[in-house]
């Protein structure tokens, strides 16, 4: 078994995940019914079983596609996540974290999905950057309304496992502090570039076994293409500090001969809490270069020079994960 079909534990949920996950985001989507089908497809036979969506992505047509392809596969050997609270509207996104809004989004989930049951619901993108002024409102809402529903469905059976998914680590740490929550989806915070959740959101998950799952880990291009012109980051043109930050990682990935995409990938299983880390791929190519990318093993000596160059924390945990084993 590759490094990248290895399964990790989701909490105390009993669910495991594939280290590397099947994200349902723009990238999947844009591949198109039959596309989706055949990346899934090819995805499964390389052993993955870690499979993401949101009722927000392609206004659901994430969901029926993923729904449309896993159905027919034994139910007991996959895991599904799906994300309610953030829905594509007419004129922009709509926010819902009510108990009402949360019990409807699950049904036509479900429905979408064909399924009879989702593994993993995260209450999806509570955050200031989102919401302004409005943020503490939808934080208690989303703690009085959609977290009792979800609870109370995870008691029933009907769902496996309740998370939260968002790019702060500060916010994602406030939550799981609020309530028992299963795990998480971080989108940033934890990459070679950005070290916040490392500090406190890291420690607490570890110390209560809450699992992370870590998306958007090429920071959304850059550690993926390297600080070539045009790279970007955060969704943005990368600005100059991060093209030298990206640089430096990449000239010590070209000392041991790993490409800098390699350790983008296996850097955030680093730490012990860190169950998958989830990638798009829009095309099978892609998979199957993030496949062998994942399983290039990464040798300690490369984290501590990156570490020496200050380029990385110095409380960075080396585990297994990063063993020269792979």
């Amino acid at each position: 078994m590759s490094f990248a079909t290895q399964r990790s534990p989701v909490g105390r949920t009993g669910l495991t995940v594939s280290r590397l996950g099947m994200g349902g985001g723009s990238l999947i989507s844009a591949a198109g019914a039959q596309g989706v089908r055949n990346i899934l497809d090819a995805a499964w036979d390389a052993g993955l079983r870690y499979f993401d969506t949101a009722a927000l992505y392609a206004a659901g047509e994430s969901e029926r596609r993923l729904g449309a392809a896993l159905r027919e596969r034994p139910r007991g050997e996959f895991v599904l996540s799906t994300k309610i609270g953030r829905y594509a509207g007419a004129n922009g996104d709509i926010f819902d974290y009510s108990a009402a809004a949360t019990e409807a989004a699950i049904e036509a989930s479900l429905g979408r999905l064909g399924l009879d049951r989702i593994d993993i619901v995260f209450i999806h993108d509570v955050i200031p950057a989102l919401h302004g002024e409005a943020f503490e409102h939808r934080f208690a809402e989303a703690m009085a309304g959609a977290w009792p529903v979800l609870r109370r469905m995870r008691e029933e059976g009907r769902i496996g496992a309740v998370g939260i998914a968002l790019r702060e680590p500060a916010i994602a740490l406030r939550f799981l502090q609020e309530a028992d929550f299963d795990c998480c989806m971080l989108a940033g915070g934890w990459t070679l570039l950005q070290h916040e959740a490392l500090s406190a959101l890291l420690p607490h998950c570890a110390m209560h076994q809450t699992a992370v799952m870590v998306a958007a880990p090429f920071d959304t291009g850059i550690l993926a293409t390297g600080p070539v012109a045009g790279a970007r980051y955060a969704y943005r043109p990368a600005p100059p500090d991060i093209m030298n930050r990206a640089a430096q990682l990449q000239a010590i990935c070209a000392r041991y001969g790993l490409p800098l995409a390699a350790a983008a990938l296996r850097f955030p299983l680093l730490h012990p809490s860190a169950a998958s880390v989830v990638a798009g791929h829009q095309t099978i190519a892609e998979l199957q270069a993030n496949l062998r990318l994942l399983d290039q093993p990464v040798p300690q000596a490369l984290w501590r020079d990156m570490v020496a160059a200050g380029l990385l924390p110095a409380d960075l945990p080396l585990g297994s994960s990063s063993t020269e084993r792979g």
